[in-house]
């Protein structure tokens, strides 16, 4: 049995999956394509909220500090800010925070780039950098560093929506999981996720296969 090889997936992969020679599953690549797609509309939410002053220190009495509250949101700027083109060197380990969403995207067009022999996106931007990379996860998905890139997205658009205090929900659905080995109630369908994932046996089903599911149940009794 050949599995995705992404860090939280266990799906097995379908013969046509293999015949494409992808090592993630498909709900994993469109998890990404996903990510991706979000960019354009979270920079939107997040340019705005760069403009919020940051209250870190503000006591709200008469108490001063050593130094004045910055204008804006310290988070928000170094996420959507510039990052170093070169490799970054930190030996006291005194960096924190997450990358800037041209760092991360940007590495990986790069990879693509040098790779598959490619100029990148004419304007290097994180809007560019994400929709250059949408047309290119399909061969990123035979590569094997596939699981590292997926990692990056998803630890990416997790920071970005604790900042924007998007939450994303996920809700039971009240239906057996259609695989015979399973037949379990544990199926449950996330926010802006194109599968309906089964907690119980790790399969995803699509809409489609969902209903054809439900007709032949019906056919049956």
């Amino acid at each position: 049995m050949t599995v995705c090889i992404t860090e939280r997936c266990s799906r097995e992969l379908r013969d046509w999956e293999l015949a494409a020679a992808m090592l993630i599953c498909r709900p994993c690549h469109d998890q990404m394509r996903h990510w991706l797609q979000q960019i354009p509309a979270a920079l939107i939410v997040l340019r705005d909220g760069s403009m919020q002053r940051e209250r870190t220190g503000d006591s709200g009495g008469r108490g001063g500090t050593r130094t004045a509250p910055l204008p804006c949101r310290e988070d928000v700027l170094n996420l959507i800010g510039p990052a170093s083109t070169a490799d970054v060197h930190d030996p006291h380990a005194d960096q924190t925070g997450q990358r800037p969403l041209v760092g991360v995207l940007g590495d990986w067009v790069r990879v693509v780039c040098e790779e598959r022999r490619l100029n990148g996106p004419a304007q290097w931007t994180p809007e560019a950098l994400a929709a250059w990379l949408l047309p290119h996860l399909g061969w990123c998905s035979q590569q094997q560093f596939v699981d590292e890139l997926h990692r990056e997205l998803r630890d990416l658009t997790w920071h970005i929506r604790s900042i924007t205090r998007t939450a994303v929900r996920t809700r039971p659905v009240s239906r057996p999981c259609p695989h015979d080995d399973c037949g379990q109630l544990t199926l449950t369908q996330t926010d802006g996720d194109l599968y309906t994932r089964c907690s119980n046996c790790g399969r995803c089903y699509t809409a489609s296969e969902l209903n054809d599911d439900a007709a032949k149940r019906a056919a049956a009794a």
